[in-house]
């Protein structure tokens, strides 16, 4: 009988995905030496080499890569025993792995995390921020319990829960506060800041506009928020940011904060889940708490008018 541990799949499920034995030791909060010496004891366990090593990085070999994907499923029936566990008790206990994309996580996680916490005790919350296809595929992997992100995702695995509808808003500098609001059309004629590829947000900006995501555009991308608010507040175009953003994002800039009239530009922010999850009922209360937390951050201001520089709507 082939004698392996649930740690030693751990840690090669942790080198397959970074192929570095530095960052996956890291990630596995051990010592380089200590997990080369786990994966070293696999492979004699097995009679197999799971992975070609070089100078640099290390590759699997084609048993690797089946071993993989067998460990892969191994650890995440390991992980949904221990949730089955943990769903039987009356109050949610334990370790809770939330993801979460970078235009939501700033703005709603705050107020989830401070109303989890009183709420649930004895819950230990893990927070990973990234854009959504990772989360995804973490998800499904098993290496996260459920994630905040733009709905749709249309994966045949995932639970998808809609929580709620948020309005996107234009930014311009200050200067041109009273200067007619520009059409979705009329964007596409302006120097319009995106956020990097990846972000989900970016493509529904510029769905929004009609343009299309894939040829180069003569704009400027960044990787936040914050950096595409400054760069308008300098002068350097314009952009659409979430509402839940305004109260944190105009604090220090000069701009002018702008809603679209006629059918504005919106996203559905929701959870997900797996569909095997045990815990599915315990996320769908959590997915509760989100959705009260979004629906005081995302709340539509009436009436609506354009303030400048650290206003928020109002």
């Amino acid at each position: 009988m082939i004698n392996i541990t649930l740690k030693q799949l751990r840690y090669f499920e942790a080198l397959a995905r970074h192929r570095h034995f530095g960052r996956a030791a890291e990630a596995c909060a051990i010592s380089q030496p200590a997990l080369s010496m786990q994966i070293k004891d696999m492979e004699e366990a097995l009679g197999a080499a799971l992975f070609e090593r070089g100078a640099r990085q290390v590759r699997l070999t084609h048993f690797g890569e089946i071993a993989a994907e067998r460990a892969r499923d191994i650890l995440r029936s390991a992980d949904e025993l221990g949730d089955l566990a943990r769903a039987s008790r009356e109050r949610l206990v334990g370790r809770l792995r939330i993801g979460v994309i970078p235009t939501v996580a700033p703005y709603l996680l705050p107020k989830v995390v401070g109303e989890l916490t009183a709420r649930f005790p004895g819950l230990d919350i893990h927070v990973r921020e990234t854009v959504t296809p990772k989360l995804i595929q973490e998800l499904t992997d098993g290496r996260l319990d459920t994630a905040i992100v733009a709905l749709p995702v249309s994966e045949p695995s995932l639970e998808e829960t809609p929580l709620f509808e948020e309005p996107f808003v234009l930014v311009r500098s200050a200067r041109e506060a009273n200067a007619p609001l520009p059409s979705a059309d009329s964007l596409r004629e302006m120097r319009l800041l995106l956020l990097e590829e990846g972000h989900c947000f970016r493509d529904q900006a510029l769905s929004f506009c009609n343009l299309p995501s894939g040829p180069p555009r003569e704009v400027l991308d960044a990787s936040s928020l914050s950096t595409l608010v400054q760069m308008v507040s300098a002068g350097m175009g314009v952009t659409l940011i979430p509402e839940m953003a305004v109260p944190v994002e105009t604090r220090s800039a000069s701009v002018a904060i702008s809603r679209f009239e006629g059918p504005e530009p919106k996203r559905t922010v929701g959870m997900v889940w797996r569909k095997s999850s045990p815990l599915a009922n315990q996320l769908s209360e959590i997915a509760e708490i989100v959705r009260e937390a979004g629906d005081n951050a995302g709340r539509k201001p009436e009436p609506f008018s354009t303030q400048t520089n650290d206003n928020l709507l109002t």
